[in-house]
């Protein structure tokens, strides 16, 4: 064994509520403006979400290995 611990809690977890923050506040962006290309602000939201989603995951991941 590497001496590592498998498993647990590390502050870099916290990342992962942001999306779902993010997501699952429907007040928040259950509106039609400001649109974007003409697309209305309650999709590109959700669109942008995805983005953001794997950014984050991704900074989980790589914080992962590193310890």
């Amino acid at each position: 064994m590497d001496g590592r611990q498998k498993g647990g809690f590390r502050p870099v977890h916290l990342l992962l509520i942001v999306p779902f923050v993010g997501c699952l506040w429907v007040p928040f962006y259950n509106r039609a403006l400001p649109a974007l290309a003409g697309i209305p602000f309650f999709y590109w939201y959700q669109i942008l979400w995805v983005a953001l989603t794997a950014l984050i995951l991704f900074i989980v991941y790589v914080a992962e290995g590193r310890e």
